[in-house]
């Protein structure tokens, strides 16, 4: 496949490549990075920008991966009349997303007690394949979460009266309608909010230290403060989604728009891009269904965080309001929205899909909580367990170039099938503790899958797309202890 070189970190595979192409497909990547890329990238990327109403690009970031149907680190945007809407990508695992929340505490503070601190993590928020949660809901209250999202569970007593606002569309994603979920997809969400899940999913406590800072005035809007950073600041970050709700609701639609792409006369390069047109009947519904399992996702991040906060509270013996533990934001990675965004010189509503990719919206944008407004948001990347995380701020640049779009983490090298090949969890588990990680995992062989090896270098794909100006690298985050699903 002929690909051409547009700068140091863009790559333009024209759509004389692969016939049916309505737009060109752009891959973000340093030279490294894009020679590493596996072949479903460059197949996957090249058959969304075949979808109906695709607008300027169909685009992959430096962590893309081969996903179901789209590349893990896509981004698509559709017109809202011509265009479809497309469960394969955004993916199964609707609004999976990261929450990041600061503490006044510092590395003397936990270290001594993380044995305890994520042993009570550990009891309170349940991870692993099918664990329920504590908190079980009626059919009523589920409704009333699925439309009304975070201000609904922190209105039940599970958060902050500022929560909300440190929050991706305040915790609630307009639209939702509970009459489009499947009664399935309700009795799997009832008994799982509050849960951390399996695979990649985790809650990391970690620490900031002055080293890693790279802009600190951002940081500092980001919750850094010099004086603890110096004696290394503890930060929790939460990476999950909404669990076998969403799952379900995804699997329906798919089963949906096969037959509804006959009807509409639809053809796609493969049939995990089941798609509708946005305006249609199948096509709202499923915005509607998929508006809910975001704001289930929202809330489960909102319980766990909540536990989160008991649980530093029965180790530290002190109040998490003591503590600051607030919460610095929430990004949805997989996700649909619609949003306005220049094309062709003009502002216009699309329906842009994420699948493993996160907003990164500058400064001076509207949809920002105003504490944000004037540095640009922030963007939460999580890494492997080993090698860390980052906290990046969103750019004008990425406004023009990637709708508003960036990286979500470090991206697979590897299948999990594979890395259970080439790692063994058990001795994992023991390199990790002579580094100063203490976790704990669900099962020694879901954290096999999750080795450090198993991943791209984060550092190399946060520096890509900080050198290429969409999104900018502020701060570092190194793990102490871990719970995994």
């Amino acid at each position: 496949m002929k690909v051409e070189r547009v700068n140091e970190f863009v790559w333009e595979i024209p759509k004389t490549e692969k016939p049916g192409m309505n737009v060109p497909a752009r891959i973000y990547a340093n030279k490294t990075l894009f020679d590493g890329m596996d072949d479903g990238v460059f197949e996957q990327v090249t058959n969304i920008a075949c979808m109906p109403g695709i607008q300027r690009y169909a685009l992959a970031m430096p962590d893309a991966h081969q996903g179901y149907g789209s590349p893990v680190g896509g981004v698509a945007a559709f017109d809202l009349e011509e265009g479809v809407i497309s469960p394969g990508v955004i993916g199964f695992d609707v609004n999976c997303g990261m929450r990041l929340l600061k503490t006044n505490l510092t590395l003397k503070d936990v270290q001594p007690k993380i044995r305890d601190l994520v042993n009570r993590l550990f009891e309170l928020v349940p991870a692993g394949v099918g664990r329920k949660g504590t908190l079980k809901l009626s059919r009523s209250e589920m409704q009333e979460m699925m439309v009304e999202g975070v201000p609904w569970i922190v209105r039940k007593g599970f958060g902050w009266k500022n929560d909300a606002e440190r929050i991706e569309e305040k915790g609630r994603v307009e639209g939702a309608n509970p009459a489009m979920v499947s009664k399935e997809a309700f009795d799997r969400g009832m008994v799982q909010l509050g849960t951390l899940g399996s695979g990649n999913h985790y809650l990391e406590v970690q620490v900031v230290r002055e080293e890693n800072v790279f802009d600190w005035k951002a940081g500092k809007a980001f919750g850094l403060e010099e004086g603890l950073v110096k004696e290394g600041q503890i930060f929790v970050m939460v990476h999950c989604g909404s669990r076998g709700f969403g799952h379900q609701i995804c699997t329906d639609y798919v089963r949906e728009f096969e037959p509804a792409m006959k009807k509409y006369g639809l053809n796609v390069k493969d049939r995990e891009l089941a798609c509708a047109p946005f305006a249609s009947g199948e096509g709202k519904r499923y915005y509607a269904a998929m508006a809910c399992a975001s704001n289930y996702a929202f809330c489960n991040r909102q319980a766990i965080i909540h536990n989160t906060r008991l649980a530093f509270e029965r180790v530290l013996g002190q109040s998490a309001e003591s503590m600051g533990m607030e919460i610095v934001y929430d990004v949805a990675h997989n996700i649909a929205k619609v949003e306005e965004h220049k094309v062709e010189g003009k502002r216009k509503k699309l329906v842009v899909h994420r699948k493993g990719s996160t907003r990164s919206f500058g400064p001076g944008q509207p949809e920002l909580a105003e504490m944000y407004r004037g540095i640009g948001q922030p963007v939460i990347v999580g890494g492997s367990m080993e090698t860390g995380s980052f906290v990046c701020a969103g750019t004008e640049k990425a406004m023009d170039e990637t709708f508003g779009s960036t990286m979500h983490g470090s991206g697979r090298t590897m299948s999990r099938a594979q890395a259970k090949k080439e790692f063994n969890g058990g001795e994992l588990l023991k390199r990790m503790e002579r580094q100063g990680i203490f976790v704990k995992s669900a099962s020694t062989q879901g954290l096999a899958e999750e080795a450090g090896g198993a991943y791209k270098s984060i550092s190399e794909v946060v520096d890509t797309m900080d050198k290429a100006g969409i999104s900018r690298k502020v701060f570092g985050l190194k793990p102490i202890g871990n719970i995994k699903g």
